[in-house]
């Protein structure tokens, strides 16, 4: 489990095939940035960008995840060189200044609008139609691995938007600064939403 709390931002140094086959994955070297690495074992785990990966090799000031083939076709950015968000695995001693959150993506959106306003930014995402019913105003939803509150819905004809307000902070410590219209961005929806959701479809099939 993880917060939505970006740690450090680290750069995907080098990427390498695991085959030749359309099926492949690939390993990705990362350097971790300020994210302290003194504590993390092989075989913990580190989200990148939202998406919970497995340590499998470390040094001192990097490590070394295998992404599947499947994690590649359900995420954005981690097929390419480049800074991503880094975020250890919650421990139970941790203050959870996020969301409880589960580095598993339920979708890809797009960016529609990134753009300052007074001394904050406005992000407005287009998410997949079928993660609308678990998006709602001042509920929490997770972008590239960033815990963010909504701050408007609106469904359209192809999913739904959302606009989110970015704090200078947030712009400082995270890969969101790079986001620009068109960026495609990884996102992972509330986890009690997620249940609701199951318990309603299941007493709504009973009655």
């Amino acid at each position: 489990m993880f917060t939505g709390i970006v740690a450090a931002i680290g750069t995907i140094t080098s990427l390498s095939h695991a085959g030749e086959q359309a099926a492949a994955g690939v390993r990705l070297n990362i350097h971790a940035g300020g994210l302290p690495l003194s504590d993390v074992a092989i075989g913990d785990s580190i989200a990148l960008n939202g998406a919970c990966m497995t340590v499998a090799a470390r040094t001192a000031d990097s490590f070394t995840v295998d992404v599947s083939r499947e994690s590649l076709n359900r995420t954005a950015g981690l097929d390419a060189l480049g800074e991503v968000n880094l975020e250890k695995a919650l421990t139970l001693a941790d203050r959870l200044g996020g969301h409880l959150v589960s580095g598993h993506v339920d979708g890809v959106g797009s960016v529609r609008r990134f753009a300052p306003v007074a001394e904050s930014w406005e992000l407005v995402l287009e998410a997949p139609r079928d993660l609308a019913k678990y998006l709602a105003y001042k509920g929490s939803i997770v972008v590239n691995g960033v815990s963010l509150t909504i701050n408007r819905v609106t469904d359209t004809a192809s999913g739904c938007e959302v606009s989110i307000n970015l704090i200078p902070h947030t712009i400082e410590v995270t890969t969101l600064k790079h986001l620009k219209e068109g960026s495609r961005v990884n996102l992972e929806i509330d986890l009690i939403a997620r249940y609701v959701e199951r318990m309603l479809s299941l007493s709504g099939a009973a009655s």
